[in-house]
């Protein structure tokens, strides 16, 4: 069993470092994510660890390669993070790691930075105290997943034949929820898409011209408003087709989750939960697809009928979606709406990303579950489903494979995306104990020779 560092404090302070870095896809400089990919580089030099180019921003790649005879597994992380939002929503600042309590406060502390830092933190303990790693480890960390990772496709499939492995291993996603252990069996697929609604070639003073030019929030709103029944449901004709039903078993199976219907509404501090008629909260976050309006923009405080409305619109999908086929219904959907005195375009994004699922049953999760049961001793591991996306696992599948088995100590809880993000410090070296014992568990025994060529 190897040995971990007893002062947390100073995880904590390697990590402070590496959050401090504002790696925001969307908008850093270059020279910004190279600071960020350059970090992780340094903390791979004992696998080689190097900033590798893609067509966007950069990759970071390593290997160690020394345990002949055993499996070979990629782990997989990103060191990119969401912008912050609105800095008066945040507590602390946001590139600056706080401790509060038991837990660390920081954009990207959760998502993915924490997380990958426990990985990293194994491999070097095995290093220092056993003189090798248990199995063969091939290390890839992109800085574009929170903007859909749009040019690791390429980067993979030029570079397959170094990326082969036996298995991948996500550090990003995360447990269900903090009072129990969990992997998670699948994730949403995802496809994103603007929806424009334009009238004027300019804004026009609502006093002057109103009443005699359609409005083009007006229009967007009715459209927005169009897409969903009363009881929730989508009414785009298409949206859910090839969505298996689901089972009465898989009905079941659910319904043993503990889960208060109650307690979920007042931790997100709403009178009254919604969503599609006909199936129960969790089998709604679990099990069907969703199309939500996640922002719209025009106009302002000011009297005028804007001449622009935009609204940004996202879809999670399920298994039995295929992404190209729920924009063409949405599209087909649009071009039937007639409104006259605007004009009404979509512009959907780059990359779609199907649903992803691995059995249960898979050997990967079989020895997962043996080494949370370690970690956890008498807590039963719940087998759970990530609402949101993880786009490379598809990616990997189809490339290179293999299965990506979702093992990050991040907590759906965490604040994810939003203000005020933070990871339980706890988990830290909760994650480093299961990371050692799963890599134990895969190099030798039942579960080696179960994962290999798999």
């Amino acid at each position: 069993m190897l040995t971990f560092d007893p002062h947390d404090d100073n995880y904590i302070e390697e990590l402070s470092t590496y959050v401090a870095i504002p790696s925001v896809s969307r908008d850093a400089s270059a020279e910004t994510m190279e600071e960020a990919a350059q970090w992780l580089a340094t903390q791979l030099s004992f696998a080689n660890g190097r900033v590798v180019p893609t067509a966007g921003h950069p990759a970071v790649r390593g290997e160690w390669l020394g345990a002949f005879g055993a499996p070979t597994i990629l782990v997989y992380g990103h060191y990119d993070v969401q912008p912050t939002g609105d800095l008066a929503e945040w507590n602390t600042p946001p590139f600056e790691l706080i401790r509060d309590g038991e837990v660390i406060r920081g954009r990207g502390v959760t998502d993915d930075k924490g997380p990958v830092l426990i990985v990293l933190k194994v491999a070097q303990a095995f290093l220092a105290q056993e003189g090798k790693l248990p199995l063969n480890v091939k290390f890839l960390f992109e800085g574009e997943e929170e903007v859909g990772s749009p040019n690791l496709p390429d980067y993979v499939r030029a570079h397959a034949e170094e990326l082969a492995a036996d298995l991948v291993i996500s550090a990003d996603g995360a447990m269900w929820r903090p009072t129990e252990p969990s992997l998670s069996v699948g994730s949403k697929g995802l496809v994103t898409f603007d929806l424009k609604v334009s009238g004027a070639k300019e804004d026009l003073h609502s006093g002057r011209y109103g009443g005699t030019v359609a409005n083009p929030v007006h229009v967007l709103s009715e459209i927005l408003a169009g897409f969903h029944n009363r009881d929730g449901s989508i009414t785009v004709e298409g949206f859910y087709d090839g969505i298996p039903p689901l089972t009465s078993e898989r009905r079941a199976e659910i319904a043993k989750v503990v889960f208060s219907d109650e307690e979920y509404r007042k931790t997100l501090g709403i009178d009254e939960l919604f969503g599609e008629a006909g199936y129960s909260t969790i089998e709604r976050l679990w099990e069907r697809p969703t199309l939500e309006i996640n922002g719209i923009q025009a106009g302002g405080k000011y009297t005028v009928i804007p001449h622009l409305a935009t609204a940004h619109i996202s879809c999670r999908l399920v298994p039995g979606q295929i992404p190209e086929n729920v924009l063409g219904a949405i599209k087909k959907h649009i071009e039937k709406i007639e409104h006259d005195g605007v004009k009404i375009a979509m512009r959907a994004d780059h990359g779609g990303v199907p649903a992803y699922t691995i059995p249960a049953d898979h050997p990967a999760n079989r020895a997962a579950t043996t080494a949370l049961e370690e970690v956890y001793p008498g807590e039963s591991v719940l087998l759970a489903v990530i609402g949101g996306t993880l786009p490379a696992t598809a990616l990997f599948e189809d490339v290179l494979g293999v299965k990506t088995l979702f093992f990050s100590f991040a907590t759906a809880d965490e604040k994810h995306h939003a203000p005020n993000e933070f990871m339980r410090i706890k988990r830290l070296r909760e994650g480093m104990r299961a990371w050692e014992v799963l890599w134990r568990l895969l190099a030798d025994g039942p579960h080696k020779l179960a994962i290999v060529g798999k």
